[in-house]
């Protein structure tokens, strides 16, 4: 029985194994057996070299079963590059996940040549018309691996490089008030994991990602006083050293089940990635009847008080780990913004040059 690919035959042995084979094109008689999960990469990338006729080869790595100079073979390799610096640590695994998921849709058919021709790239690029943050995203992952490819010669030139965004930035993450604040504890009780989640975005100003993996192996006492104390998973971010308020350290103690992590996932264990983290943190906005809002924007909400308090753009870095002032900047100018149209208006109002 044929399904989805053509040549693709899906069988069933007596055992109730099932397995796949591929007839060649061209080849009417011949049947290639490959293996792997049914629409996963290395499936997809077994069937398109069965469909050439080559058996896959285990003991190879993926680049070196593919065509020399088609974009199968360059894509692979790029992943290759990317899963070594990983293993090197110069790399994240996040960033890799990432990279995969946006250029794994050019290995559709990989035995295109590797430089895609932009007009091509264009064509990509208007049919994700749907999501033009993702589309972006895609061209510039394309752009990145063709500056890598230039590099070592393996293309002559980036057709992606000065494709224009489509994609028109707002203001980011609507920022939490206090009201807000108030209606998600009172819907999530003491104890409960978005109850501890909520207190520690709220008193230690960390980002989404820091909910995975922040727990007591960070507390410390800094002269004779209880910190949390440290580095934000973010790539470049400066060490974070806050105190440890009771009403932070009351919060984290409130679960009935302690763990490696304040915020722990099923079975006890921490939440796997940031992002697992902030779909679930997302659902418990909805389920407070608050789904415009996320856990970004309780970072980006304590910014904004900590200026409206006085608190310098060094000061607000410190809390937040930021390790650029321009950063922060962005929260102290509007303030000082607001303020000096309020010193400027009364100056008009006291002149009566309106009235």
């Amino acid at each position: 029985m044929k399904i989805d690919y053509p040549g693709l035959i899906r069988q069933t042995l007596p055992s109730g194994t099932v397995i796949y084979r591929v007839r060649p094109t061209g080849k009417h008689s011949t049947r290639i057996q490959i293996s792997g999960e049914f629409g996963s990469e290395d499936f997809i990338r077994q069937y398109w070299l069965a469909r050439s006729g080559q058996k896959p080869d285990a003991s190879k790595k993926p680049s070196e079963q593919e065509m020399p100079e088609t974009i199968g073979w360059l894509v692979r390799s790029y992943f290759e590059y990317l899963e070594s610096r990983v293993k090197a640590g110069t790399t994240s695994a996040k960033t890799l996940k990432k990279k995969r998921n946006l250029l794994t849709r050019l290995l559709d058919d990989p035995t295109k040549k590797a430089l895609i021709p932009r007009e091509r790239l264009l064509k990509f690029q208007d049919g994700m018309g749907a999501t033009p943050a993702q589309a972006d995203a895609f061209i510039e992952a394309v752009s990145v691996m063709y500056d890598w490819a230039v590099e070592r010669k393996h293309i002559p030139e980036n057709t992606a490089k000065g494709i224009k965004q489509v994609y028109t930035k707002g203001d980011g993450a609507t920022p939490w008030k206090a009201a807000d604040v108030k209606a998600f504890l009172a819907h999530h009780k003491y104890g409960s994991k978005p109850y501890i989640a909520m207190h520690i975005l709220l008193w230690t100003g960390c980002r989404i990602e820091d909910l995975t993996t922040l727990g007591r192996k960070f507390e410390c006492v800094i002269d004779g006083i209880e910190a949390l104390r440290w580095v934000p998973n973010k790539k470049g971010s400066s060490e974070v050293c806050i105190p440890l308020f009771e009403t932070l350290k009351k919060a984290t103690r409130s679960a009935k089940v302690q763990g490696a992590t304040y915020v722990l996932g099923r079975g006890g264990n921490p939440y796997a990635s940031g992002d697992a983290m902030s779909a679930t943190f997302k659902r418990w906005c909805q389920d407070a009847h608050l789904g415009h809002l996320s856990a970004h924007g309780v970072r980006k909400g304590l910014a904004e008080i900590l200026a409206e308090l006085g608190c310098s753009q060094y000061e607000i870095m410190a809390i937040l780990g930021h390790s650029e002032a321009k950063t922060s900047e962005v929260y102290t100018r509007r303030v000082e913004r607001w303020k000096l149209a309020q010193v400027a208006m009364r100056k008009v109002v006291g002149a009566g040059v309106l009235e």
